[in-house]
């Protein structure tokens, strides 16, 4: 089995940290990527962190991961979320868990927000617990999977 889950982010949080930080926070996408690869380390993981903001590269990334047997794929897949049924159809190939990470509370923003074609391929959707719940998309994936917390002995 691979160790290996692929945290994908979708158009603009290249920009997160400076980007409405009253909605997404002060926390920049680098500083993501480190609490990311953290808390997959804790489980013994690894993490393939990347970011696009264009929807193809997304889906051949998203293809990549199932080529090549990723443990399972985190994605916040941002705008695309309420517009892309070619990311649904790409995540729903996959035979791995898939878990969507938003930093703010989707359900509770503009009505076009509310809904997200991408949650159809989710085992789970995490929302509105800000960069962290990125850390908890891991731990709860590691789970998914029967990786352990090395730091719970």
């Amino acid at each position: 089995m691979s160790k290996t889950v692929y945290v994908l982010n979708g158009p603009n949080l290249n920009l997160l940290g400076t980007r409405e930080p009253e909605i997404y926070g002060h926390a920049t996408l680098a500083d993501v990527e480190r609490l990311c690869r953290a808390t997959a380390k804790r489980h013994g993981l690894t993490v393939d962190f990347r970011q696009s903001n264009h929807e193809g590269e997304i889906i051949d990334w998203i293809q990549e991961a199932r080529a090549k047997h990723a443990a399972g794929v985190i994605i916040n897949p941002a705008g695309y979320s309420h517009t892309s049924i070619a990311i649904l159809d790409a995540l729903l190939a996959l035979e791995v868990p898939v878990i969507e990470v938003h930093i703010s509370n989707i359900r509770a923003r503009e009505p076009f927000r509310r809904q997200s074609y991408v949650s159809q391929a989710a085992r789970t959707v995490i929302c509105g617990l800000g960069v962290d719940g990125y850390a908890r998309a891991i731990s709860d994936l590691a789970a998914m999977i029967g990786a352990k917390d090395r730091t719970k002995v």
